[in-house]
């Protein structure tokens, strides 16, 4: 299969700081390209992607379901009468970015600075300003919470929880990734991978979660996740995974980790980056990469 060329499109790479690139299409490499070594990188929130698969694969388990409501879930960690909206807040919310709170908490600037060490009373205490599911406003509580109550009902940390089933059988050996100061799982960033080992994430969700002979995570799941939930004011929002151009999708970690999914075309690209320019890496996948898909 012919390589996809990057001749005209090296310099647009170099603008959106572009560390890594890899390809496929129908199975096959279409390209690997490095502008700097490939090492594991924090993928920041594309993180959040698989924290959103984990949920999934903890409700096949029968661990969790989407409809608990958080007062539920989280009884302990309530230290007052919840108001109403808390108490409409159901697991599903986690996972939209609509959780209804007055602002965004436990963002990267944020949490070196923080005084209080349980980040899970911390988020439930966060005033909810709107009715679940109403407004869309990107926050790490929501995906942190979900990954905290992976942990809880399976009774071990996220990695652990996912080296059988999602980790070891992809090839991703012993991945690293954040905690908070009691020592969960920071389910909304922090985890470090390689450029191929983040591509591997999109091809599973290509692949509607089968992995060689493995079904490591529901079919439905994934077309939950990756589907439209919710409005966001662009091309929508799944379940911890960013909608855009060209019917895709992607995990998306801030600087430009990328692994975007292009079903109509049966492609994948992943990119590793340190990019502050998103319209040159948006012009880079969506506008130099992609018609050389469309086109083979």
């Amino acid at each position: 299969m012919k390589k996809i060329d990057l001749t005209s499109l090296d310099q647009t790479a170099r603008n959106a700081g572009v560390l890594g690139l890899r390809v496929t299409q129908h199975g096959e490499d279409r390209g690997v390209y490095h502008w700097e070594d490939e090492c594991r990188r924090n993928i920041y929130s594309a993180s959040k992607s698989f924290t959103a698969l984990a949920v999934g694969i903890a409700a096949r388990e029968g661990l969790l379901s989407l409809d608990e409501k958080l007062t539920d879930a989280f009884r302990d960690e309530l230290e007052a009468e919840p108001g109403a909206y808390l108490a409409q807040a159901t697991v599903r919310d986690l996972l939209t970015m609509c959780l209804g709170q007055e602002k965004p908490i436990l963002m990267g600037a944020e949490r070196p600075l923080l005084q209080e060490d349980d980040w899970v009373r911390l988020a439930l205490r966060t005033p909810w300003k709107h009715a679940p599911g109403s407004v869309f406003m990107y926050s790490n509580a929501g995906p942190y919470l979900a990954g905290v109550l992976v942990e809880r009902r399976c009774g071990c940390d996220l990695v652990s929880y996912l080296r059988p089933r999602l980790f070891e059988p992809m090839g991703i050996r012993n991945p690293t990734w954040e905690h908070d100061p009691l020592g969960h799982i920071f389910g909304a960033g922090g985890l470090f991978l390689t450029l191929s080992e983040l591509h591997r994430l999109g091809v599973l969700c290509l692949q509607k979660g089968r992995w060689a002979d493995r079904q490591l995570v529901p079919e439905s799941w994934i077309e939950a996740c990756t589907g439209k939930q919710v409005d966001n004011g662009g091309d929508g929002y799944g379940y911890l995974f960013w909608r855009g151009k060209h019917d895709s999708y992607r995990a998306d970690g801030k600087y430009g980790q990328w692994s975007v999914v292009f079903p109509a075309v049966d492609a994948v690209v992943t990119v590793t980056a340190w990019n502050r320019n998103g319209e040159a890496l948006q012009a880079l996948v969506m506008d130099g990469i992609y018609p050389q898909l469309e086109n083979n």
